[in-house]
């Protein structure tokens, strides 16, 4: 038995990684691809990893002359 597939015009985000939006990273500039994990907070997602994370808040925090 053949297994019906989709129509083509239906947006399935199941194994079509290319359909997915992305942004690109505040430290480091990469393109970061949406991730369900993202999915309540995607608008605050500013950076790729824990590491740009650190890096821009250490940017952020010399570039304004406060120290910790």
């Amino acid at each position: 038995m053949k297994r019906a597939s989709a129509p083509a015009a239906e947006p399935s985000f199941k194994g079509n990684k290319q359909s997915l939006p992305s942004k690109p990273c505040v430290a480091c500039g990469r393109p970061m691809t949406w991730r369900k994990r993202w999915a309540r907070n995607w608008e605050q997602v500013k950076y790729c990893s824990e590491a740009c994370r650190r890096k821009g808040d250490a940017a952020a925090t010399s570039a304004t002359g406060e120290r910790r």
